[in-house]
């Protein structure tokens, strides 16, 4: 598993963003989250050892901006030469999420076509009202591979309408003291939807404030994520 982040910064785009991650910690840094800039880490898929090798090694899974989005406004005018990057490296595997799927088709190369075997795209929902939106695109739109991320997930959604050609779905709350709470009974309710239609379903964390069975708890952030792999629901 590899990172790469060519740019940082981003913009609060939909209630999902509320307590976004990135801007917390930015703000304790006096970072300002809304300036879009390229990082040093720019060229890393592409980078190469004294040897001649290439740094990142054949046969990795490489996770694309996950301290921004890919498909953001501010990123046109470098995204160009992360598809150069991304070609070059078949012999990677990249994946990246978005909020902004309706941007897809004016942010892909020409010779994208179907898909680029080596790319899984992400659509993130966190309501019913985005999941409707964002997957009636992203449902229709030519990706080879293609996920539903629900997380930070905020009310119950079905995603029925919307598996067809979905490899995986991944749910999450949200993690903040202010999070609003995730209820296991809407995790199991999409477990069960993948699972009636054969898809790979993933609980990734817990919420800060997580309600099972009729009780609310709240929980250390970094229990989140064990807590979730503990109730050992994954399909």
């Amino acid at each position: 598993m590899a990172i790469w982040n060519p740019w940082r910064g981003c913009h609060r785009y939909s209630t999902g963003c509320k307590y976004c991650y990135i801007h917390k910690g930015d703000d304790k840094k006096g970072i300002d989250t809304n300036i879009v800039k390229k990082t040093e880490k720019f060229y890393a898929p592409i980078e190469k050892t004294k040897n001649g090798t290439y740094n990142i090694k054949s046969g990795q899974i490489v996770y694309v901006c996950f301290s921004s989005d890919f498909l953001l406004e501010d990123a046109d005018k470098w995204r160009a030469e992360c598809w150069e990057m991304i070609r070059e490296r078949s012999d990677l595997h990249f994946l990246f999420l978005t909020k902004r799927i309706e941007r897809f088709l004016d942010c892909i190369p020409k010779d994208w076509h179907s898909g680029y075997e080596n790319v899984t795209v992400g659509c993130t929902v966190e309501n019913q009202e985005n999941a409707d939106y964002r997957l009636g695109i992203f449902s229709h739109l030519p990706i080879k591979h293609k996920n539903i991320i629900c997380q930070p997930l905020i009310e119950p959604i079905n995603l029925s309408a919307y598996l067809q050609e979905v490899e995986l779905v991944v749910v999450g709350g949200e993690s903040d003291k202010n999070a609003r709470p995730l209820d296991y009974d809407w995790v199991l309710q999409i477990r069960q939807q993948c699972m009636s239609q054969n898809v790979h379903f993933e609980f990734r964390q817990c919420g800060t404030h997580f309600i099972k069975d009729n009780k609310l708890y709240t929980l250390k952030v970094g229990d989140l994520c064990k807590q979730a792999k503990k109730a050992n629901i994954n399909f």
